[in-house]
């Protein structure tokens, strides 16, 4: 699927978080969603964003905003992810890759001339009403927040 850009609906998602419990967007109607997708658990570039969000996580809540990390990594490895580095937000596991298909971020990549499929590291921003109203395509990993705010 092609990916939805600015002032398209976005499109609703469900999965389970790092503790095995049901998040969907539709539970967060009326507050910001910083939705970002990310290619793996515990690798230096995703390590480096997630912290970034993380040690910036209050200004994202006073701004309105609820930081939901994708990949399609296991329940279990956002588990050991999130408690290793204390993230205090949502990581989607999307093993079947739905999330990432209705957002086009499921994408042929290539290293050293291999080409594989994998995760394009892209955030969505929702306002309070289902919107897209920014999409974030050269995501600086260090300083993320900077870039959603």
């Amino acid at each position: 699927m092609s990916r939805p850009q600015v002032g398209d609906k976005a499109p609703i998602f469900s999965g389970k978080n790092q503790k095995g419990e049901n998040i969907s967007l539709e539970q967060f109607k009326g507050k910001k969603v910083a939705l970002y997708f990310y290619p793996k658990d515990d690798t230096p570039g995703c390590t480096a964003e997630a912290c970034n969000l993380r040690d910036n996580h209050s200004a994202l809540l006073a701004a309105g905003y609820v930081v939901i990390g994708v990949s399609s990594d296991s329940v279990k490895s956002h588990d050991k992810f999130a408690n290793k580095y204390n993230l205090p937000f949502d990581l989607l596991a999307d093993e079947d890759k739905s999330v990432h298909e209705a957002y086009g971020t499921w994408v042929e990549k290539s290293m050293y001339g291999r080409k594989y499929m994998g995760t394009d590291r892209v955030t969505f921003v929702i306002d309070g009403n289902g919107i897209i109203e920014k999409v974030i395509e050269k995501v600086n990993t260090k300083d993320h927040t900077a870039q959603i705010l």
